[in-house]
């Protein structure tokens, strides 16, 4: 073969990298930006109000985020699968009000933990077997539970609240392990591990995106896909009821109202991670990220003494904005593809 044709085949072979090399991929991946966002707004809050750098008061921010966190863990692969569980505020209600009534009879701390751990995977198995296994509608099953389960809360509870919880419950939501960490922070990083382990790391986690790329082509490779999403619905009840342990221990009491709108944050949580709703992409340190944006937002708008509607309705924009995006930013890359 001469050396002209030799230099052909090579060129021929040739893939460009439109890529670009992984260290500009990591550069322009949303949770570099995100991470960015999160310095930026911890500088502002620091410069903005003097108490803000206070160990103590760094580790009280933590409580804005770690419980809403550990459920949008769970979420991020629902949503990643594409599916949604818009009752988890609701299963979080009827898990506080089941370890409020088993309180008032004398449980001790062991069995209020099981449970409320216990209600939540009920609640899951139910949203599970309602849309995993009769093939509904997430979306529909989940705001319809969201009803069923909180209106159970009010029927039980009315306008009454249970408060009389063991002294050593307390610790799960108030504790701390060591100096300012406390014991739901560890919690969160621990659970932030495990899920990024499950997610990244192992053949449910490929079995995730998968599914929420192409169902149908799941299907057709032999990947149990109602398995799979029953498995999802699971996860997400049993944190919502990890998360409920941790909320009505820092509370200390339980009424019907409890964690009313969480639902809106988690999902808004995990979309501003960068998992798309559309499904088949996302990260859970994409989620962990944003749970810290979340949280430092929050917190700073509360030591400024910004009125609690007004981060309602920055949270709202801010769900808007990360969906809007992406969806604007593929449609404008689709037009200028077109001419």
């Amino acid at each position: 073969m001469s050396t002209a044709t030799s230099q052909t085949v090579s060129t021929r072979r040739q893939i460009p990298d439109r890529l670009g090399t992984p260290l500009k991929r990591l550069l322009g991946s949303w949770e570099v930006l995100l991470f960015g966002v999160a310095v930026a707004i911890f500088i502002a809050n620091s410069l903005a109000s003097p108490y803000f750098l206070d160990a103590w008061n760094l580790s009280d921010a933590t409580f804005n985020f770690t419980e809403k966190a550990m459920i949008a863990f769970a979420m991020a692969l629902l949503i990643i699968a594409g599916e949604i569980d818009l009752s988890v505020a609701a299963i979080i209600a009827l898990a506080s009000t089941a370890m409020g009534y088993a309180a008032q009879m004398g449980v001790g701390a062991p069995g209020l933990v099981a449970i409320g751990i216990g209600t939540g995977l009920a609640c899951g198995a139910f949203n599970g077997l309602m849309i995993a296994g009769l093939k509904l509608p997430s979306i529909v099953v989940t705001i319809g539970t969201m009803s069923l389960f909180r209106g159970i809360s009010y029927i039980v509870l009315g306008d009454q609240a249970y408060g009389k919880y063991p002294a050593d419950f307390a610790y799960f939501g108030q504790g701390y392990v060591f100096w300012v960490f406390s014991f739901e922070f560890v919690l969160f990083l621990v659970m932030a591990g495990l899920f990024a382990i499950l997610l990244h790391k192992t053949n449910f986690g490929r079995h995730v995106y998968v599914i929420g790329n192409n169902p149908l082509a799941a299907r057709f490779s032999g990947i149990p896909v109602e398995r799979v999403k029953f498995i999802l619905f699971l996860l997400t009840g049993l944190m919502s009821g990890i998360a409920a342990v941790c909320l009505t221990s820092r509370l200390g009491s339980t009424r019907p109202s409890i964690a009313q709108g969480w639902e809106l944050e988690v999902v808004t949580m995990v979309v501003l991670g960068g998992v798309s709703i559309l499904g088949g992409a996302g990260t859970i340190a994409g989620v962990v990220i944003a749970a810290f944006v979340m949280g430092l937002v929050t917190f700073g708008l509360g030591l400024l003494n910004v009125p609690g509607i007004v981060m309602s309705i920055f949270i709202g924009l801010l769900l808007i904005v990360t969906i809007a995006l992406p969806i604007i930013g593929r449609r404008i890359k689709q037009a200028r593809t077109a001419r």
